[in-house]
């Protein structure tokens, strides 16, 4: 089980105050990872759960529609650990609108954060693990949308289907650094993004019963396909989504 163990590991990971990045976060820590979070407010739960796993969590308040601000993570993390071993970008937005009357705001805010985001902070931390010269692994955060179509989500379809495709890109110019780029593509998980979905019973319905596991996935649901990832256990996968999706993608 050594593979697996993430010991003194020093994770980023974006977007953790609740929901898939905090329940990434805890089992990171689980493994045996310290964690630096990057959110809008104090991730207050996030770090206690840590905390009281005997982890560190150091988080940095930072606005990621701004790039500008990666760097202040990265220095962030270099100053309190000397190191960076593992990025989650975690942190993403939707907006729901018809796309006949989608807005050109609704597009850049979403594709910014998605997607331009996830490239330019995964280029920043492979710097920092060139120079360190030990590898290190960037888990992305991709979508059943990464596959489909969805409906009333044109930016986020976008956003996710390009996630796909750059973790790809980047795994072909950066597997020979010794680094490893994959992703998690959730499926139908209870958090906040999916609110609107769950209230909406006839929609909740068609969507739980098509999943073959019956039931919408829980940010712990991903934990353990985080862990694996983040660990030499997944040292020869480069450039691969896998679905976290209780079946959907089977039906």
């Amino acid at each position: 089980m050594k593979s697996f163990d993430l010991t003194g590991k020093i994770a980023i990971i974006t977007g953790c105050d609740t929901g898939l990045g905090q329940g990434m976060a805890v089992a990171l820590a689980k493994a045996g990872c310290n964690i630096v979070g990057v959110n809008l407010i104090e991730p207050a739960d996030t770090r206690n759960m840590i905390e009281s796993l005997g982890r560190k969590f150091v988080n940095v308040e930072a606005d990621l529609m701004h790039q500008e601000n990666i760097s202040l993570v990265i220095n962030k993390a270099l100053s309190v650990f000397k190191k960076i071993d593992i990025l989650v970008n975690n942190a993403g937005i939707i907006r729901r609108q018809d796309a006949v009357e989608f807005t050109e705001q609704n597009w850049d805010d979403v594709i910014n954060i998605n997607l331009k985001t996830v490239f330019f902070f995964s280029q920043a931390v492979v710097k920092q693990f060139i120079k360190q010269g030990t590898g290190g692994k960037i888990i992305n955060i991709a979508s059943m949308l990464s596959f489909q179509g969805g409906i009333r989500v044109p930016s986020y379809t976008a956003s996710k289907s390009a996630v796909m495709g750059i973790t790809r890109a980047m795994a072909n110019e950066w597997a020979k650094f010794n680094i490893n780029i994959n992703a998690i593509a959730p499926g139908y998980m209870a958090t906040n993004n999916t609110a609107a979905l769950r209230a909406d019973t006839e929609r909740s319905t068609e969507i739980l019963d098509r999943i073959p596991a019956g039931r919408w996935g829980t940010p712990s649901d991903l934990g353990g396909p985080c862990i694996f990832l983040a660990s030499p256990a997944s040292d020869y996968i480069n450039g691969y989504t896998i679905a976290v999706d209780g079946g959907w993608l089977a039906r």
